[in-house]
């Protein structure tokens, strides 16, 4: 296996194993191994990081003169620092990471999307509560503890506004911040009463006897972007062949992705960066991936963030999304 390297302001999960380097990633100058450039990307280790790991493995990233370093990171925020301080050069996570960047006009950009979620049918995280909570329904959660892996975030706000869609009081739910990979022993410890978590700790819990209480993106988002791409305007400006390149190779790969014929790939690619059962690396809900930005659903989520007094005032989407 590669060896992980933690980035100092990279919260690093034991779940995923992915390689770096010690190359400095600060300067617009070209890093080479043979004839690829060295560009570290900072990612969830996640399923839905699949993608990325898949089309690394395809070569895709290769085409375009890039070899790609993954290094794991618990959320958009975290990876934030690390891009600022030239430690990564992307970074694919929640949107809060650059709506709250944008909102210290810190020059972090969203580039292209990466994942969504269902607007129907089963989606890709849900609120899983301990059966002896007594938790059912997203109203229940109402003086509970909740974890999230990032407070502040899409987890909280959806959640809050799904609680308050069925009736609840959302201000009396205790958010607490639990890294997805910890989040069902925390579950099963009584430490936490539900758990908002994406695959494959959705199918883990409910197949242990854990319940399924809501799907909060799907309740008040359908649709909704859960993961995006971001740089910064600096390296755009310094270093304009390397975001196009990269945005081209990755606008291919989530096309590659998305192909059913590529499935076993990507499911392949779970398989080989994730600890898990091979009959749940197959089995697990994979989200629809995709390159272009739904700016509708980020206005939405922005909005509610505002609403549940998670965002002070609502980010500058105009100057914060650099679709390329």
């Amino acid at each position: 296996m590669k060896k992980v390297m933690a980035l100092g302001l990279i919260a690093v999960t034991a779940i995923a194993l992915t390689g770096c380097t010690d190359s400095d990633a600060s300067t617009p100058s070209p890093q080479t191994s043979g004839d690829l450039r060295k560009v570290r990307v900072a990612a969830l280790p996640i399923t839905e990081t699949a993608a990325l790991w898949g089309g690394i493995k395809a070569g895709i990233f290769a085409e375009r003169g890039l070899q790609v370093e993954v290094l794991p990171a618990q959320g958009g925020a975290q990876a934030v620092p690390a891009l600022m301080n030239g430690d990564i050069d992307f970074a694919i996570g929640q949107p809060f990471g650059p709506f709250r960047a944008d909102l210290q006009n810190l020059g972090v950009v969203i580039i292209g999307n990466y994942a969504s979620s269902y607007a129907d049918g089963d989606d890709i995280n849900a609120v899983v509560a301990s059966a002896k909570s007594g938790v059912t329904r997203p109203a229940d959660l109402a003086g509970k503890r909740v974890a999230v892996n990032s407070l502040g975030a899409a987890g909280d706000v959806t959640i809050m506004a799904a609680v308050e869609k069925d009736g609840g009081d959302p201000k009396r739910i205790k958010f607490v911040e639990v890294a997805f990979p910890d989040a069902p022993a925390q579950l099963a410890a009584g430490n936490i009463d539900a758990a908002w978590v994406p695959e494959p700790f959705v199918t883990q819990l409910k197949d242990r006897g854990d319940t399924f209480v809501v799907a909060p993106y799907q309740s008040v988002v359908p649709g909704l972007a859960t993961l995006t791409t971001i740089t910064t305007t600096a390296r755009m400006d310094k270093d304009a062949k390397l975001v196009e390149d990269f945005s081209a190779a990755m606008k291919k790969t989530l096309q590659w992705a998305q192909d059913p014929a590529n499935t076993p790939a990507v499911r392949q690619a779970i398989k080989d960066n994730l600890q898990l059962p091979p009959p749940v690396a197959e089995s697990v809900k994979l989200p629809a991936f995709g390159w272009d930005v739904d700016r509708a659903s980020l206005q939405k989520l922005a909005e509610l963030a505002q609403k549940h007094r998670v965002l002070d005032r609502q980010p500058d989407l105009d100057r914060l999304i650099r679709q390329q």
